[in-house]
């Protein structure tokens, strides 16, 4: 406690003589503290409601099934506008559209455990209290890797499977796990697609989620349109086009929370819903200038020495701070017709800070601070480490408990700015969240949250219940129109794709035309069907993006429970079904007409389906590699190489059965599609031919093939190739299907072996 107190007294020498209350003349423009009198007065719970207590006045509307709720202006809202901070009032007996009505949620003793996930401990969250009622905002605030996220998955019941949970949560004073539709996650790493206005993803989103006639979920995708007001953007497409930018990152934003938002949910829970827009920027910002500095040896080094850094930190700084409070006027919006809103925030600004009603500040899964905003200020006021004039609430906390800004002082220790020297700051942070946790512990804010947890536990209210989800065969039919639009939208997708194969089957068809039908000709006709059916394969790898896309978006809707592996699949292969034929139909006539194979319509309805069917086959391993790595360069490398061993064991360059044994016959050349593929081909072209050898001899086309190609003399045997087609066709999406459901292992023992994504570090964020 001595070192404590000494910590405390250095800190306090270098900032409570411009900062500390008794020290500082009152102004009406400082509004981070209470009012004179108040300063030491413990948080008062009484005007959270009981079950029976809530007053509300409610009135149907004959025009629909909304609910009108005529909600009096929060009486804690009422407490931090007369603390005059900057948070919007609201009218008395003000209307407002509720639809339906929030929970209260309370956790208990919540600590979460992930093997080495931390270097000195396993526990990410320890020992965490809170709770947060309808109506309000309660934000969890931290440093990086603080517990934030791991501790909002804990509240939701989403934590990954290898973290263990200890502790109770209780939902309307009842242990319970959060069914279906009663609440709405959105991932602080959300996949939109870019091809879809706002109106028509949420359209499709909550053909998804909600069961019921088509017609029905409009007023519901315009409910949520209007809330998190994006009427302006509802035309426009999310990504945008080659003579249009996409939306923005803080409109992106508000689409993914609006998908969640269909589902009218009573709880809303939402991971840093100031991703990429919060103040977090400006300390990248901040180290990479110091880093430059540095690498020069410059002492005095100017803002305009680096104009690009300069204009990226002014356009972050004007863009990122209007969205990020934009973002949250939205919000309390929202919580202001009775959801429960809890998320994560790294850091905010002054007037963003001013909307919050609750914190839970976090530092390294310890608890710091749980109660009302301006209580948190008072209780660093009190620990020894009061918030300076005209400086963010959010950035004194940040800056107190934030170990990076150590690294910095460290990297900046010999550097001064314009404004004075780093090293002048003389607090140790870890002592300076060891004095928070101690102040916390021992002080009357800690038995307040206690009582409120014992209040609103010890009564049972209403249980939630699941609602309705859309069957199965709803969700194929939407997922595959859905599908459908996607792919004539996505010009990489499918029309590059036609473009290029068309375009290389002319090469091929004009390179091998005017063979003929002599004997000679055989071999050459041989190496002509090989080009075609190995190389536009490999063309098919240009899909890739595309098909990775798809995953992360099925990803993102399995884990809210919208759709499911099999759906997803069913959708996908219905949709991609009309751009393969079609593809397929086209190669197949340039290539048919121009090498000049046999002028039958029997024979030329066969090598279509044959080259469709190799299509499909085609696809399904590329979604099957794609699901394995997730990851774009990995899994072209792997199909680039799975390509060319099957190539190499088609059984052209060396015939099948010459092919060594062990590996190159068995198992390779089996299961190359290329090899049931070209071969059901050539058995169309030649079985029942004969080609003739002098005046009186002729020999049989199967005859004429067997030093070229390996084939079966039977002429029903190009059916069963194209049954094994079929089959390996369906293989494959089967085995999508298994990884697509065991993804989250698989993917992150790939990460972790081949360090290619960086998902895995932030799950304790």
């Amino acid at each position: 406690m001595e070192e404590i107190q000494s910590q405390s007294d250095n800190y306090r020498s270098s900032s409570s003589s411009a900062s500390s209350p008794a020290s500082r003349v009152p102004s009406s423009n400082f509004f981070y503290l209470r009012k004179p009198g108040s300063l030491r007065q413990p948080i008062s719970f009484e005007d959270s409601p009981e079950w029976e207590d809530t007053e509300i006045d409610v009135r149907l509307e004959e025009a629909g099934d909304s609910i009108n709720i005529a909600t009096p202006a929060s009486p804690s809202l009422s407490k931090l506008n007369s603390g005059s901070l900057p948070s919007p009032p609201l009218p008395e007996g003000a209307i407002f559209a509720r639809k339906i009505a929030g929970a209260s949620i309370v956790w208990k003793d919540l600590t979460v455990t992930i093997k080495g996930k931390r270097k000195y401990s396993d526990k990410v969250v320890k020992s965490s209290n809170g709770y947060a009622l309808p109506g309000t905002m309660t934000v969890i605030m931290g440093p990086a890797k603080s517990g934030k996220s791991t501790l909002l998955r804990a509240i939701a019941g989403r934590l990954h499977s290898s973290a263990k949970m200890y502790g109770e949560v209780f939902v309307n004073g009842t242990k319970l796990h959060l069914p279906y539709g009663s609440y709405g996650f959105v991932e602080r790493e959300t996949t939109l697609i870019g091809s879809l206005t706002v109106r028509e993803f949420l359209y499709y989103s909550a053909l998804l989620q909600l069961p019921g006639f088509f017609f029905q979920k409009k007023s519901v995708v315009e409910d949520a349109i209007h809330a998190m007001s994006l009427g302006d953007y509802a035309d426009k497409l999310i990504g945008g086009h080659c003579y249009m930018k996409g939306l923005p990152s803080g409109e992106r934003r508000r689409v993914s929370i609006a998908r969640e938002l269909v589902m009218r949910p009573h709880i809303l829970f939402i991971d840093e819903p100031l991703y990429h827009l919060d103040s977090v920027s400006q300390l990248a910002w901040v180290v990479e200038y110091s880093e430059l500095c540095l690498r020069n040896n410059l002492a005095d080094l100017k803002g305009e020495d680096f104009p690009h850094l300069q204009k990226e930190r002014r356009d972050t700084k004007q863009d990122s701070s209007v969205s990020a409070l934009l973002m949250m006027v939205t919000l309390k919006k929202l919580a202001s017709t009775g959801c429960t809103l809890i998320f994560t925030i790294n850091q905010s600004s002054t007037e963003v800070f001013g909307l919050f009603d609750r914190i839970c500040l976090l530092s390294n899964g310890n608890t710091l601070f749980f109660g009302e905003t301006l209580a948190c200020l008072q209780h660093f006021s009190n620990a020894g480490f009061p918030c300076p004039i005209m400086q963010s609430p959010s950035d004194h906390f940040l800056r107190a408990i934030n170990t990076d800004f150590d690294r910095i002082i460290a990297m900046c220790k010999n550097w001064q700015d314009d404004h004075g020297d780093f090293s002048s700051v003389n607090m140790d942070t870890a002592v300076a969240i060891r004095t928070l946790e101690a102040t916390y512990k021992s002080s009357v804010d800690a038995a307040a949250v206690e009582t409120m947890i014992m209040k609103l536990t010890e009564k049972e209210g209403p249980l939630l219940k699941s609602k309705g989800k859309a069957s199965s065969g709803t969700r194929i039919a939407v997922l595959t129109w859905r599908s459908l639009l996607i792919m004539s939208r996505e010009w990489k997708y499918f029309w590059l794709r036609l473009v290029l194969c068309m375009l290389f089957t002319l090469c091929v068809g004009t390179v091998f035309s005017g063979l003929g039908h002599s004997l000679s000709s055989v071999v050459t006709r041989v190496a002509a069907i090989f080009v075609f059916v190995s190389f536009t394969s490999l063309l098919s790898i240009a899909g890739v993006p595309a098909h990775l896309k798809e995953i992360k978006i099925h990803a993102c809707e399995e884990s809210n429970q919208h759709s499911g592996a099999l759906v997803f699949l069913l959708g996908q292969l219905l949709a991609s079904i009309p751009f393969l034929f079609l593809i397929s139909v086209s190669s197949s006539l340039i290539f048919y007409f121009l090498v000049g194979l046999r002028d039958e319509f029997s024979l030329l309805m066969y090598f279509v389906l044959n080259f469709f069917t190799c299509l499909l086959v085609n696809e399904g391993l590329t979604l099957a590699v794609t699901s394995i790595w997730q990851d774009t360069f990995w899994s072209i490398l792997t199909l680039v190489c799975i390509h060319v061993l099957m190539m190499l064991s088609a059984g052209y360059f060396r015939l099948r059965n010459a092919l060594p044994g062990p590996v190159w016959t068995y198992p390779v050349s089996y299961i190359a599609f290329h090899t049931y593929a070209i071969q059901g081909l050539l058995e169309n072209e030649y079985i029942g031919t004969s080609f003739a050898v002098g005046q009186v001899r002729s020999i049989s086309g199967y005859q004429a093939l067997r030093s070229a190609y390996d084939i079966s003399p039977n002429s029903n045997s190009k059916w069963g190739n194209l049954l094994v087609l079929f089959l390996m066709a369906v293989g494959y999406r089967i085995l999508v299907s298994v990884l697509l459901r065991f993804r989250g292992r698989k993917y992150a023992f790939t990460c972790r072996f081949f360090q290619c994504s960086d998902n895995t570090t932030n799950d304790a964020r």
